[in-house]
């Protein structure tokens, strides 16, 4: 989701300190949420700015940089594996127990792909 930019932010808050309008008035005035007009008023209040705050990056990402290397290591040995066999290699050689799921973005984060062995031999009768 966009933020809204520091100008419109800046004229929302300017239309309430004229005293004309109420909170609602001005969200929709501006075609904004009452609450965005509250939180915005609440951070000009507190900080004296009205400007967005920066992106914080989101949760760390749980396998660090050793542990893909890892990771890619156990997947250039056997690359049939499973994700539970991958997933106990890891813990075998010192990374945090993940999930699944973890184990599965990190391999398509590294565009890594797991090259599943045939199980069963190639059909005798020729394709026709």
């Amino acid at each position: 989701m966009q933020t809204y930019s520091n100008d419109l932010r800046q004229r929302v808050a300017t239309a309430y300190a004229t005293g004309q309008f109420t909170i609602g008035q001005v969200a929709s005035r501006f075609a904004v949420s009452t609450s965005f007009v509250e939180k915005l008023l609440q951070r000009q209040r507190i900080s004296g700015s009205v400007a967005a705050l920066p992106h914080r990056g989101g949760p760390a990402p749980r396998l660090q940089e050793v542990d893909r290397h890892r990771l890619a290591a156990c997947v250039a040995a056997q690359p049939d594996a499973t994700l539970a066999e991958l997933r106990q290699q890891l813990v075998a050689t010192g990374s945090p127990a993940v999930g699944p799921t973890v184990l599965w973005q990190t391999l398509q984060a590294l565009d890594l792909r797991r090259k599943k062995r045939v199980c069963t031999p190639p059909s005798a009768t020729p394709n026709a």
